[in-house]
């Protein structure tokens, strides 16, 4: 069967701050296909999303749909030319009933002009779309009392009921069981069969073999093919996602490792990670790489104590302790600098003086008095070193760059007296040179024995600062790599979860 083109984008770009985050992209939808959208970590595909629906302005290109030119696209512009998003998260409202967000934003009402809604109708139409998609949910009963498969399965629901002509779908089997992706598959052939139109975004590559009949790859926010998903290998895929060489962007200096730091063995969380064991020693970054969800973050939070664990045990130089809360974690010597700084790392509407200093806040005082004097010379000490552009340690951090913002967090942990630093997506968000300023530091925090684990999104930054790196795929390490030997397509087949092929010898 011949399919007209549904969707597509010409030569599309979008910049924020500092940030190409699309560069040309071109994309092209036909009408009643399922077509894969893929790329790794920072790649542009949400902010391709954004686009689709509205959220986001290209700042160059042409969006096309049935053949049309479209300007001006708004969310709600989006949603009447029949496209609709089911994001990785979860939009719905969840003290409503299932027929209410079905019908949210679109109630019937029984007189026109007027607000009474027209329930039954709104019941009625709900539970047909459900059977149809082969649905038992009740719309009556409250969306917060179902499962992730049927939550995300009302979404589905509302999208239908809304009568769109394409339905981008975010990542969708990242919270489902086994059970639940086979129905979410079967759901996607029904809706093929209905002439919807089915983006799927994720990084699932076996999921893309399954159920895509073509698929786009993005890399770097650059279109760098598009083929019938019969037509080409995994192996393919992989190469075009991570296709692109390190360069000397990353002064990364060599150390010789030390004393343990820090170990773990065993630790587990029912449905966030399982079985986690590494270590590091002292003069070592060990870098932690995979894809979203692949859970990075919920074991570093485990390990400081801002999540529980289940079982395991953690060792801080080689003695066991017990980290409950973030202060236990403090108390241990360990340094969390969160991936989202803005809401976890500072607090915006205080000073550089008084985030710099909050964790030592103790340590400044005397019979209970604060000595001001002492907080304002070390944190104008550390400003200095950290090279903090702002007007003084009076300056607002949330009036800071993006950068800045990151240094003021940095500047905390140092004052903290950490031994162990942990470095959630250091660089997101900041310039070239702040970057560069970034990997320093770094580099100095080894060089005088302290340890340093970061998490990073992107592959190059991580194998061009990292000692060894260990590699995560859905709640397990599925690899670990010294410097020497790690590639990026060693990286990719490990955080995809292929691990035939990296121990058949790249």
């Amino acid at each position: 069967m011949v399919r007209n083109t549904l969707f597509s984008l010409n030569n599309v770009s979008k910049k924020f701050p500092g940030v190409l985050a699309l560069d040309s992209v071109s994309l092209q939808v036909k009408a009643g296909e399922v077509h894969g959208l893929i790329g790794e970590n920072g790649a542009g595909k949400s902010t391709l999303i954004k686009i689709i629906t509205g959220a986001h302005v290209p700042d160059e290109g042409e969006i096309f749909f049935n053949g049309l030119p479209l300007t001006r696209l708004t969310p709600r512009k989006s949603m009447d030319l029949g496209i609709a998003c089911v994001y990785q998260e979860r939009n719905l409202i969840p003290h409503l009933a299932v027929y209410e967000n079905i019908f949210l934003g679109r109630e019937p009402v029984f007189v026109q002009g007027t607000t009474v809604m027209d329930r039954r109708k709104m019941y009625n139409h709900s539970q047909k779309i459900l059977g149809e998609l082969g649905s038992n949910i009740d719309p009556k009963v409250r969306t917060d009392s179902l499962k992730a498969g049927q939550q995300q399965m009302v979404e589905i629901s509302r999208a239908v009921s809304a009568k769109a002509k394409l339905i981008i779908m975010d990542e969708p089997t990242v919270s489902l069981s086994g059970k639940e992706m086979t129905e979410l598959f079967h759901i996607i052939g029904k809706l093929k069969k209905r002439g919807v139109t089915v983006m799927y975004v994720s990084h699932r590559l076996h999921e893309i073999k399954e159920i895509c009949d073509s698929v786009t790859v993005l890399r770097d926010g650059k279109t760098v093919g598009r083929s019938d998903v019969r037509s080409i290998t995994v192996d393919d895929i992989i190469k075009m996602m991570v296709g692109r060489d390190i360069t000397q962007k990353y002064p990364k200096v060599k150390t010789t490792p030390g004393e343990e730091i820090l170990s773990v063995t065993g630790l587990s969380r029912k449905r966030a990670f399982r079985n986690i064991s590494f270590s590091i020693r002292a003069g070592e970054i060990l870098g932690m790489a995979g894809l979203v969800g692949s859970g990075r973050t919920k074991t570093v939070r485990a390990i400081t104590g801002a999540d529980p664990i289940d079982r395991g045990q953690i060792m801080i130089r080689g003695k066991p302790v017990v980290i409950k809360t973030p202060r236990d974690s403090v108390k241990a010597g360990i340094a969390f600098l969160t991936e989202d700084r803005k809401d976890q790392g500072l607090i915006l509407t205080q000073n550089v003086e008084f985030n710099s200093t909050l964790v030592r806040l103790k340590a400044y005082t005397r019979f209970c008095l604060l000595r001001l004097g002492l907080v304002r010379k070390d944190a104008e000490q550390i400003a200095r070193e950290l090279r903090l552009r702002t007007a003084g340690v009076g300056a607002v951090a949330g009036q800071l760059s993006e950068g800045n913002q990151q240094k003021v967090v940095i500047a905390k942990w140092l004052l903290s007296k950490a031994r162990l630093f942990i470095f959630d997506e250091p660089t997101r968000g900041i310039d070239a040179g702040t970057k560069v300023e970034v990997y320093n530091l770094m580099n100095q925090l080894v060089a005088d024995g302290a340890a340093v684990i970061m998490i990073s999104s992107e592959m190059d930054e991580c194998i061009g600062m990292s000692d060894r790196i260990i590699v995560m795929h859905e709640g397990r390490i599925t690899a670990e790599f010294n410097r020497d030997e790690v590639t990026q397509e060693k990286i990719m087949y490990a955080a995809v979860g292929i691990a035939n092929d990296i121990r058949e010898g790249m």
